[in-house]
């Protein structure tokens, strides 16, 4: 086990680890839905709806406060993606924040273009342009995936993405089948042919360093109720393409960002709470001898990632050791210890003779919160045939559980499915 991890110190960042019930600690491994959220970010909302309750933009302390909170939120937002602050947008969540854009992407599309989506990616990035393309009698072409290797068919980007291609739609991680996708490679064959790319980074911003610059995306969004902040999204939106975008908006509003995509009053506390989410990865870049606490926000939030992606491969070997000795389990998705580097700790899984719904209800009976079903992963459950019926097991495992609650996952478990635990003599 990665031993330099703080876990005790990260533990006692999150308020709700601490919740009993009757007795009982509480087991969270519903991440992938939606993570707990870290103390700092409570108060930071909290302070911002005491302390800064006012519209921005006055003369007087309380609307000056507002003001400065949006000016450090779209900062924090930009280390975190590695852009510049007038490259932010903030949102609902990503599927709004999706939807509103789709709306300005594809007034200009006519018919015989063409967009291209995936079989593996959430529905947030795919219904948005779907509806698009139809409203607009835009074909789409799909980028499938390997069922074996759990990648993309990369072989295919050459021949789906051409002179007609409009927009490029694809996930950095999948948030069902946990692979790690490569982003820029999908980004730069749309770039090749002057296409938009957009990039959902929901399921990636817990768990692995975001760079834009890297990438070479036109957009990229991540809810912040992902990565331990509250209900809203962060959405890069290069430069470049701001310029040829008009947004819908009410007339006073000015056209300077960060109000030009904005299509009212933003909520000042989420945008808080954003920042002190962001904050809480770059404290782990320090709390873990990574990064000095007055260095770069940004060299901190490497630092931090870099400690968090050593720890949760490490939560991730362990619960895959655990969970090949279960007879009838099927994994969907990359099971090899040799690839973690190729996944996000998010595991979904089947076993053979019993029903997906009924061992999440086994696990919640004993204080062990999952998720069985298909997740709004449309097109990777249908490929896999789990759309239909009671789905499979999703299992999300964080920098904030530990190692013996994986234990304790892993032997309820064995409990559920009937696996006689060996007792080891005195």
């Amino acid at each position: 086990m990665h031993n330099s991890f703080p876990i005790d110190a990260v533990r006692a960042a999150f308020p709700a680890l601490a919740l009993t019930d009757g007795g009982v600690a509480r087991g969270y491994f519903d991440a992938p839905a939606g993570t707990q959220v870290a103390g700092r970010v409570v108060d930071a909302m909290g302070r911002a709806m005491v302390e800064v309750c006012a519209n921005d933009g006055g003369a007087f302390r309380t609307s000056q406060a507002a003001s400065a909170i949006v000016v450090a939120a779209h900062r924090g937002a930009a280390a975190l993606f590695n852009c510049d602050p007038d490259e932010i947008v903030f949102g609902l969540n990503t599927t709004s924040l999706f939807y509103q854009f789709a709306a300005l992407l594809s007034r200009d599309w006519q018919a015989g273009d063409e967009i291209v989506l995936t079989r593996m990616d959430h529905d947030a990035n795919v219904s948005p342009w779907l509806q698009a393309a139809a409203d607009r009698g835009v074909s789409v072409r799909w980028l499938e995936w390997d069922p074996e290797t759990f990648e993309f068919r990369y072989d295919m980007l050459d021949t789906l993405i051409g002179a007609r291609t409009r927009l490029v739609a694809v996930g950095q991680a999948s948030n069902f089948l946990g692979t790690i996708n490569d982003v820029a490679r999908v980004c730069a064959a749309a770039r090749a042919v002057g296409a938009v790319s957009v990039v959902d980074a929901v399921q990636s911003a817990p768990h692995i360093p975001i760079d834009v610059r890297a990438i070479g995306c036109d957009i990229l969004c991540a809810s912040a109720y992902k990565y331990f902040g509250p209900h809203a999204a962060t959405l890069f939106l290069a430069r470049d393409l701001q310029a040829k975008l008009r947004p819908w908006k009410v007339r006073p509003s000015v056209e300077s960002m960060p109000t030009r995509f904005a299509p009212g009053t933003p909520s000042f506390e989420a945008q808080a709470g954003t920042l002190a989410a962001i904050e809480h990865f770059a404290w782990i870049g320090s709390e873990s001898g990574g990064a000095v606490a007055d260095a770069p926000l940004r060299t901190r939030l490497l630092a931090g990632f870099d400690a968090v992606v050593a720890y949760e491969t490490d939560l991730m070997r362990q619960f895959l050791g655990g969970l090949a000795t279960l007879p009838g389990v099927t994994l969907h998705g990359i099971g090899n210890a040799n690839r973690l580097a190729s996944r996000v700790p998010t595991f979904t899984f089947s076993i053979a003779g019993h029903d997906a719904p009924a061992v999440a209800q086994a696990l919640a009976d004993r204080n062990i919160f999952c998720w069985a079903g298909y997740f709004y992963a449309w097109e990777p459950a249908t490929v896999l045939g789990l759309r239909e019926g009671p789905g499979a097991v999703r299992i999300g495992l964080s920098h904030y559980n530990s190692a013996a609650e994986v234990d304790g996952l892993l032997a309820a478990l064995r409990e559920i499915v009937g696996v006689a635990v060996p007792v080891t003599p005195a």
